[in-house]
């Protein structure tokens, strides 16, 4: 028998006392900080430290949640001394409880899951304070975290070199794509051209969030944030909207799209191509949609192009910055790109098809690999902190 389980058949043989998360940690939401280069002091955000700061609010280990955003959810450990982005929920500990056993739990949890609204997903500190947790006495909460270290150590090693061999192949494709893509002023037949002389811009679809759930697809912050490319099987967002709203924000094949607000610069500007039709789909106001004006880029072409080093420096430059990141179609516009003739910009594409195909495929291969890695862990993680509820 395993120390665990003896702790367990010595200590609460007949199941755990469940609390709500809210009775044994305070939650609160960290405040908007002056930030700046070269502070002394940390400034974290919704996934690490996002900037610094000349003075500390904290200086204890706390839980972080992010708040907002394509991250929402995600759970981390602060310590030191160091302040809080607004865009972050501070969880303290209380009540002698181990905030590492804590951590475990809501990692296993997956925030993500309790998100509301439409555009960009929110987690409150009113909405997790209700969820259940279990609590087992501290020396089995201590073990547990113990046996969880020790698994994260081995699944963390073990993910990082098969995570080196996939970032050297993804490092070969970008370098081929930036090569594909970069092209100087005097190449022949390539027109360096202005988004504003290509795309008309438009910002997007606000509603309650009573009115997502259900009704037409919806183009969403984290569908831009995370894809590069847009299928109708992708959409997983729903909302109710009106016929004058579906005329006004509408979605069409081509229609290429930005996350208009980040908490850190490089991640302004991320960019997405719908390339199939999707009737009835409408866009999200945390999102621009950039409709193309002539016929002049291919849409897969704009797909890689946008996601350049080139290109994504220019749309970082052109943005703005005050507690969060911020474009907007005017600030796209200014931005130039290469627009080659169609036939170069058809051989890009196959080109580069080829490449993404290899390194992304989750089906095979390295991908499949780091995913099989991660499931194990999380299978004896979740098994590891479920009990039976004490009568």
């Amino acid at each position: 028998m395993s120390k665990l389980q003896e702790l367990i058949k010595e200590l609460c043989p007949d199941g755990v006392e469940f609390r709500k998360l809210g009775e044994v940690c305070e939650i609160f939401s960290g405040k908007n900080k002056q930030k700046n280069d070269e502070g002394e002091y940390p400034v974290y955000g919704s996934t690490g430290i996002i900037a610094y700061c000349d003075n500390y609010k904290y200086s204890k280990e706390q839980l972080l949640i992010a708040r907002v955003g394509a991250n929402a959810g995600f759970t981390h450990i602060a310590n030191g001394k160091y302040d809080v982005s607004d865009n972050t929920l501070i969880v303290d500990v209380v009540g002698g409880n181990c905030l590492k056993y804590i951590y475990y739990l809501l990692v296993n949890l997956n925030l993500n899951k309790y998100s509301k609204g439409g555009g960009q997903p929110l987690v409150t500190a009113g909405e997790i304070k209700f969820l259940e947790i279990p609590l087992p006495p501290l020396e089995v909460q201590n073990e547990i975290v113990r046996i969880l270290d020790t698994f994260t150590s081995h699944a963390a090693e073990l993910q990082a070199n098969l995570q080196a061999e996939l970032q050297a192949r993804k490092e070969q494709y970008e370098y081929y794509r930036n090569k594909l893509l970069t092209f100087d002023e005097n190449d022949e037949g390539v027109k360096w051209m202005k988004l504003g002389d290509l795309f008309d811009f438009k910002n997007g679809l606000n509603k309650g969030k009573e009115f997502f759930g259900k009704g037409s697809p919806i183009v969403n912050f984290t569908d831009v944030y995370n894809k590069r490319a847009l299928y109708k099987k992708t959409l997983k967002g729903k909302v109710e909207v009106d016929l004058k709203e579906t005329l006004r924000y509408n979605v069409h094949k081509g229609d290429v799209f930005f996350t208009r607000t980040s908490e850190t610069p490089n991640d302004i500007g991320m960019s997405s191509v719908m390339l199939d039709e999707v009737e009835n789909c409408v866009f999200s106001g945390f999102v621009l949609r950039g409709r193309p004006k002539t016929q002049l880029l291919l849409p897969k072409y704009c797909a890689y192009c946008f996601s350049t080093n080139q290109v994504r420096k220019e749309i970082v430059r052109n943005s703005s910055y005050t507690t969060r990141a911020l474009t907007s179609g005017t600030n796209l516009s200014k931005i130039s790109i290469p627009v080659p003739p169609i036939s170069e910009q058809q051989r890009i594409v196959s080109i580069l098809d080829k490449f993404e195909s290899l390194v992304n495929d989750l089906t095979a291969g390295l991908p499949a690999e780091i995913a099989a890695v991660q499931e194990q862990y999380e299978y004896y993680r979740n098994k590891l902190l479920t009990f039976e509820r004490k009568s």
